[in-house]
């Protein structure tokens, strides 16, 4: 008579049993108990009931690997460094920094519609999750970001900086919608109905959000939208867009920021023409420098320092509570000065 099986001989279960039966990895569940990386509300809930279910213990290994946290953020930032992605990284670092942590930046000008972005991507992801980084920040300004993170979101966690950010990510942003309703509902109220906007790059997030203001501001006074001339956010293209545009067409311009302004003001000097003279112009960033420009200039402050700040305490949350926080917006605001008046 074959005797009955011992409680010893009977296979203990494991994390990969518990991640089968909770319908997630084995990293996973093993983050869920060193509290290294991020564990959504939902899946925690599934292990949790996994680990009853199969009666699971963890050895004390498991538990000491609490102690080995790496401090370090990861930072993918994507696109030019500009004023904006700039002074987010000020706020990021400083942040970091306070709190205790080590940033780790990958900053990549890419092209995104080009094949090779992609893997330029997934190699810096790689390198940050190779160094055991505890939650990564990505600003981006380029449409459908967050389809380029794979399997990188059941990781660690990941907070995305968009102009744009889809409604389902973990995200924050400054609102460059708001932005541009403010700069245009501000030339209007002082009197201007033939309003010119110089916007961004077609395939920007903050480009087209800004935009979208301006034509939301003009449909709801009643008025009809020029023909927008196009930059790519420097100087020389605000430049150009003065060298080709007829003064009789306009009375206002809204520049989709404060460099683009500087160059239409320049180029229209060169034309004989003046601001607020002759027409008033506004733009948007708010720009240290925007007070000194000549005119000084009216603009829309957009707070990417405090963008920045907010993003370190966001990604910091989850990994100390495993909750994530409610998604942030910073709220533009005006800036009027010299360079907008009443229209005559």
């Amino acid at each position: 008579m074959a005797s009955e099986a011992s409680p010893r001989d009977v296979p203990r279960p494991s994390l990969t049993d518990v991640g089968r039966l909770a319908g997630v990895s084995a990293q996973t569940v093993s983050r869920y108990f060193t509290g290294r990386g991020y564990v959504g509300t939902e899946t925690r809930a599934r292990i949790d009931a996994a680990i009853a279910q199969l009666g699971y213990r963890p050895n004390n290994a498991a538990r000491s690997l609490r102690a080995g946290r790496s401090k370090t953020l990861g930072v993918l930032a994507l696109g030019p460094l500009n004023y904006g992605a700039a002074s987010i990284l000020t706020g990021l670092t400083q942040t970091a920094t306070t709190a205790g942590y080590g940033l780790m930046i990958a900053q990549l000008d890419i092209d995104p519609d080009l094949p090779t972005s992609s893997p330029e991507v997934r190699r810096a992801l790689d390198a940050f999750l190779s160094s055991r980084v505890e939650g990564i920040v990505v600003t981006s300004p380029y449409r459908d970001t967050e389809e380029n993170l794979g399997e990188v979101w059941e990781s660690v966690p990941i907070l995305i900086l968009s102009g744009r950010p889809q409604s389902n990510h973990y995200a924050a942003t400054v609102d460059s919608h708001a932005a541009g309703l403010l700069a245009t509902r501000h030339l209007i109220e002082l009197g201007h109905r033939q309003i010119l906007h110089i916007a961004g790059p077609a395939k920007r997030n903050e480009s087209l959000e800004r935009e979208g203001g301006y034509h939301e501001a003009l449909s709801s006074a009643g008025l009809d939208p020029l023909p927008v001339q196009r930059g790519d956010w420097s100087s020389s293209s605000g430049f150009a867009a003065g060298l080709c545009t007829d003064p009789a067409s306009f009375t206002a311009v809204f520049a989709g920021n404060d460099q683009m302004a500087l160059g239409f003001i320049a180029a229209m000097r060169e034309r004989g023409h003046e601001a607020p003279r002759d027409y008033s112009i506004i733009g948007v960033d708010d720009m240290p420098d925007a007070r000194y420009f000549s005119p000084p200039l009216s603009s829309i402050a957009m707070d990417f320092t405090r963008l920045g700040e907010i993003a370190i305490a966001m990604v910091l949350h989850p990994i100390k509570t495993g909750e994530r926080m409610p998604n942030q917006t910073i709220t533009p605001v005006l800036v009027p000065r010299a360079s907008t008046a009443r229209l005559p």
